[in-house]
């Protein structure tokens, strides 16, 4: 046997471990997230509960991007925190406030990528945040179904959805794969276009209404002028 083939499975096996790191952290990161604590014994738990995840249970690997943003890595965790926090300020509101009684819905929402880590992790987030929760997931259409409270109009409901897609646009900027990047930018700006080309319309009717009020002005000058003969 030659010695560098020893060598060699090191290697390989130090470089499958170092791209699994990321994934690795991440399982911690989320058991700690899911138990509410980050204390020793929640990180060493957690710690275990990876090592079972990824060593006894034979799943497919996983495949990472290979591509990290600390910055908007940080800003999704910022932006994490404060809709935590304003999102259990709600729901405590909406407890308390007799007046009026929420109401619920089962939304569905369809994703711009297609991956199951992606996927994963915008469910995740999703439901973390007080107020809505993950109940099915469809995997070939890349469509979460949410259940949301505080839901009354279907202005409540593109809301709820603009939110799960600003969740995959934030995950997407800071762990997805330039592809991944470059489809979400191709969706915001196919929806910015779209808004563009409605509010374009509106005002072209409305010039054609202004058109059709200058013809009812011009009628009312004929009658005038008839009265006048």
């Amino acid at each position: 046997m030659s010695p560098d083939l020893p060598q060699s499975r090191l290697r390989r096996a130090a470089a499958a471990a170092w791209r699994q790191l990321p994934f690795f952290v991440w399982l911690i990161a989320l058991w700690m997230l899911l138990w509410g604590q980050f204390t020793w014994l929640a990180f060493l738990s957690g710690l275990v509960a990876a090592v079972i995840v990824t060593r006894v249970f034979r799943l497919p690997p996983v495949e990472l991007s290979g591509r990290v943003n600390l910055w908007w890595g940080l800003v999704f965790v910022v932006e994490f925190l404060v809709a935590v926090v304003q999102g259990s300020l709600t729901v405590a509101w909406q407890v308390l406030d007799f007046r009026h009684r929420p109401g619920t819905a089962i939304i569905a929402v369809h994703l711009v990528t297609d991956d199951d880590l992606i996927m994963t992790h915008v469910g995740v987030t999703a439901s973390l945040i007080p107020g809505s929760l993950i109940v099915e997931t469809d995997r070939d259409r890349r469509i979460l179904y949410l259940h949301v409270i505080g839901v009354r109009d279907d202005a409540d409901v593109e809301k709820q959805r603009a939110s799960v897609h600003h969740w995959e646009e934030r995950i997407v900027r800071a762990v997805g794969s330039r592809a991944q990047l470059q489809a979400i930018k191709d969706a915001a700006g196919r929806a910015s276009t779209g808004s563009a080309t409605g509010g374009s319309s509106s005002s072209t009717g409305g010039s054609s209404s202004a058109t059709g009020g200058s013809s009812s002005a011009t009628g009312g000058s004929s009658s005038a002028t008839g009265g006048v003969r």
